[in-house]
């Protein structure tokens, strides 16, 4: 595929360059990153076991999560790329983090975007296992949209 940078600026940290880029052949309009990663993040998983960070395996959750909804390709990008730069600010020093921090970092990504989608990647990362779960879950999610439309 031959393609040509549109654009291309420095992400705030630094730690890498965005490079928006389109298609020659059928003009499709995409998001490059580059980055320069000395070692590879460590993944700590709930057993103790290791194995090196791979964004595919939350891209499928965020993408499950967020099917069906009214999110544009664009959007779940955005997300995705969002759930990547935090966890790269987490991992700067000790390029390792537990999965409960994944976990938790993409749960509040997905709680800017979409609170359906939120609920659906929480009950099944929290592993809800009753209907009471859920209800406690929505109603706190109302609680704090409460709170917000409130200080507006």
């Amino acid at each position: 595929m031959e393609d040509k940078v549109l654009e291309s600026r420095q992400i705030k940290d630094g730690s890498a360059i965005r490079r928006r880029r389109q298609c020659l052949s059928c003009g499709f309009r995409f998001t490059s990153y580059e980055r320069i990663e000395e070692k590879p993040i460590i993944v700590i998983k709930k057993d103790g076991s290791e194995q090196p960070f791979d964004i595919s395996k939350i891209e499928r959750g965020v993408r499950t999560c967020t099917e069906k909804l009214r999110l544009s390709q664009g959007t779940i990008e955005k997300l995705l790329n969002s759930i990547e730069d935090e966890i790269y600010k987490k991992t700067e020093h000790t390029r390792k983090i537990t999965s409960i921090e994944i976990g938790e970092t993409t749960l509040k990504e997905l709680y800017k975007v979409s609170k359906v989608a939120y609920v659906r990647f929480a009950s099944v990362y929290r592993e809800f296992d009753d209907v009471n779960k859920f209800i406690n879950e929505i109603e706190n999610i109302a609680k704090t949209v409460g709170e917000d439309d409130e200080s507006d």
